[in-house]
């Protein structure tokens, strides 16, 4: 697969990430490190189980309608999964970012719209069962942030796995919740939109996940308030 890269996009603490083609489409190559620090037959066992739970989350999101990146290709030996690389996206980090510079109400209203429309499918993901694990605002992109209906999709699901229980939904949300506030503080407002639309879309099922949601919150203050 060496042929198709051509850049390294990123790295980071699990792996390198490398931006090519892959067969005349942009792709993303996420190459998953050795770890050396564990037995070699523990180290490949684990790094094989979370690249099919990635592998597997992708595909179930892409089969219920939800934005996610083409899965490509996937190579267990060379520790390797492809993905399709999202053109004129921004993050939604960077996108709130932006609008931050302006207090105008234009933005503000996009700004609502997108947070509507990120708590939709975090509520559709979850219905899959799906535990993305890593919820960041450089975690969920945005296209077309211009147009009337900008696409919103989600990215990255290194450490997803598969999962029905209230406890991990509302962990989830609460780490989303956590990159929103520490990113960008006095997004309290915005984050109720997000949790808003969540709630709404999931219905009375979802009562046990938001109880789990404020749980965790309170953990997490109580943790912050002993150190």
């Amino acid at each position: 697969m060496d042929e198709f890269r051509t850049d390294l996009f990123k790295q980071g603490a699990e792996s390198k990430v490398y931006k090519g083609t892959y067969f005349s489409k942009p792709a993303i190559f996420k190459e998953r490190f050795v770890k050396t620090y564990r037995h070699p037959d523990l180290d490949r066992q684990l790094t094989h189980e979370r690249i099919k739970a990635e592998a597997r989350a992708l595909r179930r999101c892409r089969s219920v309608g939800i934005p996610v990146p083409s899965l490509y290709f996937v190579d267990l030996a060379s520790r390797l999964i492809v993905t399709a690389y999202l053109e004129d996206a921004t993050t939604i980090r960077e996108t709130i970012a932006n609008a931050e510079k302006t207090s105008s109400k234009e933005h503000r209203n996009k700004l609502s719209y997108l947070m509507n429309r990120i708590g939709v499918l975090v509520a559709s993901m979850h219905k899959e069962g799906v535990i993305h694990g890593d919820l960041t605002t450089s975690n969920l992109m945005v296209q077309r942030f211009e147009c009337d209906a900008p696409i919103v999709s989600i990215i990255d699901f290194g450490l997803s796995f598969m999962s029905d229980t209230p406890e991990d939904k509302g962990v989830d949300l609460y780490v989303l919740e956590r990159a929103f506030l520490s990113t960008h503080p006095g997004s309290e407002d915005l984050f109720q939109h997000l949790i808003a639309s969540y709630a709404k879309l999931y219905g009375p099922k979802g009562a046990d996940i938001m109880k789990k949601y404020e749980d965790v919150k309170r953990r997490g203050r109580k943790r912050n308030m002993v150190g």
